[in-house]
């Protein structure tokens, strides 16, 4: 008890001393912060350096080798005095030509490959990772309206737990009034003994409350914490205050509309269509198309790695054209063909989907506003009860029971009063989620 006492004197001292945060700083700061949004940044780096990789295929490539040989194998022999310049006609002796002694040979190669027509390989290739960093910035973009949404809900989930301590201590202390009443009444044989034993069994059930939504508090600090990418035990005196908010006039069909055409959801789902009909396109290509490239080469071979040796060099145009291959290439149209089907589909189902979301983020704002107003009712009520029964319990007029009943009836109006607004402010952030525009200016966190 004296405990509690200390926590209710000092705690306010402790909040001024902490830095304040209200919602739209804790959802900027999770924005900048948090490691989901950095992952998804990263992936449209990477992406983009995927773009720059595929517009490397029609770019020449070079290459340098450098090798050494040595061996008394005639064919070697015979080819590496060749390409050495130290062919002499004493090399066309039977002897020396069937027997020859060690030969060294240092290679050095320099060769370059130009693509003349690759049959659009390329282009088709630029085009795929284009719609691939297109994917991962929706997929930036979702990851965006998780965190917001992930943010408001830890931080209105702190302030419900707060204010529910707070409303704890106030019935605390009504407790602890209603137990020093009955303890007078029982010394001045007003009372029995079972008034003062069950307020203190009451007394203690609101002390376990307490303890229980203290837990709650920190773990829901933590969370906020986690989503704001700060140590989980950074302490912060929030300061946006958990209201209830005015319910928005659109329409449930704008919400609809609204997030058939926003969600990040159906954009992938538009964009895994269009990748999978160029993979297709790709697959056809490779089964119909020749590629011609242009080669060239210069190479040097030597005796010894600085002189007794000589260089050549190569330039040449091939054409590659796929008759047959075991018909992969048929195979991978009909798969491309069939994952194209499956994308169309999954983007009719993504959308919903997506209504389904938007109606249960709807219903739920409704019903929590109807909540709202009847626990808001219903706690003027019951405080007017209480103060009745304590009034007639303190003059013999009613029993303990009585005023146990209404003190239990408080403590669970209130409770719920809190709950509703909790989840009223939780379903308009979820609903502007679903309908995507969930965004740090959004009203949902005023």
């Amino acid at each position: 008890m004296r405990i509690l006492r200390l926590f209710a004197l000092f705690a306010p001292l402790v909040v001024r001393a902490q830095e304040p945060l209200a919602l739209r700083d804790a959802v900027r700061q999770a924005l900048s912060q948090n490691k989901r949004i950095e992952a998804a940044k990263a992936g449209i780096d990477k992406s983009t350096a995927a773009i720059a990789e595929a517009r490397s295929g029609l770019l020449p490539k070079a290459n340098y080798s450098e090798g050494w040989a040595r061996s008394d194998n005639p064919v070697f022999v015979f080819s590496s005095l060749l390409t050495q310049h130290q062919f002499g006609a004493e090399n066309f002796q039977i002897g020396p030509l069937n027997r020859p002694d060690f030969l060294n040979n240092f290679q050095s190669v320099v060769s370059a490959e130009q693509p003349l027509y690759d049959a659009g390989q390329t282009k088709r290739a630029v085009r795929s990772a284009g719609i691939s960093r297109d994917l991962a910035r929706e997929d930036a973009r979702r990851s965006e309206f998780d965190v917001i949404a992930q943010t408001a809900k830890a931080y209105y989930d702190a302030q419900m737990e707060s204010q529910q301590l707070q409303s704890l201590q106030d019935a605390m202390r009504s407790a602890e009034a209603d137990l020093a009443r009955a303890e007078s009444r029982t010394a001045a044989g007003m009372a029995t003994d079972v008034d003062v034993l069950s307020i203190r069994v009451h007394v203690s059930a609101v002390r376990e409350q307490q303890i229980l939504h203290g837990a709650n508090l920190d773990v829901a600090r933590a969370a906020l914490n986690d989503a704001m990418g700060l140590p989980l035990d950074t302490p912060r005196a929030l300061v946006t205050s958990l209201t209830a908010l005015a319910v928005p006039k659109n329409l449930l069909s704008e919400f609809e509309t609204n997030g058939a055409a926003n969600r990040p959801e159906t954009r992938e789902a538009a964009l895994a269509s269009e990748l999978a009909a160029n993979q297709s396109s790709e697959a056809k290509a490779n089964l119909l198309l020749p590629r011609v490239d242009l080669r060239g080469a210069f190479e040097a071979d030597r005796q010894r790695f600085y002189d007794r040796g000589g260089a050549n060099w190569l330039i040449s145009i091939g054409l590659r054209w796929n008759l047959f291959n075991g018909s992969a290439d048929q195979a991978k149209v009909r798969e491309s063909v069939a994952t194209e089907r499956r994308t169309k589909a999954e983007q009719q189902r993504a959308e919903s989907a997506i209504r389904l979301q938007v109606r249960r983020a709807w219903a739920d704002l409704q019903a929590a506003q109807q909540r709202i107003e009847s626990a808001s009712a219903s706690v003027a009520e019951a405080e007017e009860s209480l103060r009745i029964s304590q009034n007639r319990y303190e003059a013999g007029l009613n029993t303990v029971t009585d005023l146990l009943r209404t003190e239990s009836a408080l403590i669970e109006t209130r409770t719920r009063y809190l709950a509703a607004v909790h989840d009223q402010r939780v379903a308009a952030v979820m609903l502007e989620w679903a309908a995507g525009t969930l965004t740090v200016d959004s009203e949902a966190l005023n």
